[in-house]
């Protein structure tokens, strides 16, 4: 039988856990997920991180090679301690997450030796894209998530750089300069921020899906917040493409198919902002595998 990792993707919306094979393939009737969102608190946490993580291990097939669990989770995170302090969440800021999956996967399993590995979600994101997505086979790639927030990670030769804590990657708090101050790139290209900023510029609507559905009717506004986010994303990544000499770029986060060309605007304003070549002959792909990109890297961190 393969081994079989449990994958958990905690981010600022919602925390989801499913099964995944040493294959990369996510068992769907083991996925279930759970709302987080910013006012979480960390009982709040610990209670929906216990019920998506039993709810997928009741998927466990029965003398199955259990492989341990990975974790993804919005950073910046502690690898040592276990602990994560989500920008988004600030309630949770100190949460023992590694202790939450690790007793939850006891409680169901009685494992008690059972590997629980945790890396922020953009380095689980970067680290599938490198196995098995759009980067596969890649010399030096960045994947990068565009959502509630803004994060990426980075792979080269094969391996995922985490940096001196384990949190390189964290793009969206790099800063983006705007007319009206200095703002890191996620206040500036994050779904919640365009649509903010379409607000204050007379638009109606509340949120990214609605922002979209405009700029495909034709509304001036919302596609310039669109345009907007994309550029900044642009900028943002010829830059990360000047210093770290990324092969190729990938793309996901719901937020990135708020327009059938965002992708595209994004390598177009990477191009305009990248001074030298080899930056501009960056490769900006859409993500090779949706929305199962996060649970696949995070089952990575177990299964490899």
């Amino acid at each position: 039988m393969s081994r079989i990792a449990l994958a958990v993707d905690l981010g600022g919306t919602k925390v989801e856990a499913a099964l995944v094979s040493e294959s990369g393939e996510v068992h769907a009737p083991s996925r279930h997920r759970a709302p987080t969102g910013r006012d979480i608190t960390p009982d709040g946490l610990r209670q929906a991180v216990s019920a998506v993580v039993g709810a997928a291990l009741d998927r466990l097939p029965h003398g199955a090679d259990f492989a341990g669990a990975g974790i993804g989770s919005a950073g910046p995170v502690d690898r040592t301690a276990g602990t994560i302090t989500p920008v988004n969440m600030p309630l949770v800021a100190g949460f023992d997450l590694v202790s939450a999956v690790r007793d939850a996967v006891i409680v169901d399993t009685g494992d008690t030796d059972a590997d629980v590995q945790l890396r922020h979600d953009g380095g689980a994101l970067a680290l599938a894209e490198s196995w098995l997505g759009a980067a596969t086979g890649a010399g030096a790639s960045l994947s990068i998530v565009v959502s509630t927030g803004i994060g990426g990670g980075i792979v080269i030769g094969g391996e995922p750089v985490g940096g001196a804590s384990g949190n390189a990657g964290h793009l969206g708090q790099t800063h983006a300069a705007e007319q009206n101050g200095e703002l890191t790139l996620e206040e500036v290209a994050s779904g919640p921020s365009s649509v903010r900023w379409a607000q204050l510029q007379g638009w109606q609507g509340t949120t990214g899906e609605q922002l979209g559905d405009d700029a495909r009717r034709g509304d001036r506004t919302a596609r310039a917040a669109i345009e907007r986010s994309a550029h900044a994303v642009g900028r943002a990544l010829a830059d990360a493409s000047t210093l770290l000499d990324l092969e190729v770029i990938a793309i996901s986060g719901g937020f990135s198919f708020v327009a059938d060309d965002y992708v595209d605007l994004v390598a177009a304003s990477l191009r305009d902002w990248a001074e030298l070549p080899y930056a501009q002959a960056t490769r900006v792909v859409r993500s090779g595998l949706g929305p199962d990109g996060p649970l696949i890297g995070a089952a990575a961190l177990a299964l490899r």
